[in-house]
């Protein structure tokens, strides 16, 4: 799934080398963490969560094929400055 996600939002954003996903295992449930550049947060989202919804359903059917629940979290990762 982690694999899945990277790629996906690779494709979508300008700032590629800034995606980073963690992927933290439950007992029931595996939590998906997508962290972009705040540049790139807008294109991840989409208009009124479109795209984010959609990214969602792509990974919650892979999911359901492999037997497993998980929950996609799209995290502004900080610049710099803000750090």
């Amino acid at each position: 799934m982690r694999d899945l996600v990277l790629f996906i939002a690779q494709a979508l954003i300008d700032n590629p080398e800034n995606v980073h996903v963690k992927e933290i295992e439950g007992n029931q449930t595996t939590v998906i963490e997508l962290k972009v550049h705040p540049d790139d947060i807008g294109k991840v989202i989409g208009r009124q969560g479109r795209t984010a919804n959609a990214i969602r359903t792509i990974v919650n059917a892979a999911a359901l094929k492999a037997g497993k629940r998980v929950i996609l979290e799209i995290i502004e990762s900080q610049t710099e400055s803000e750090r």
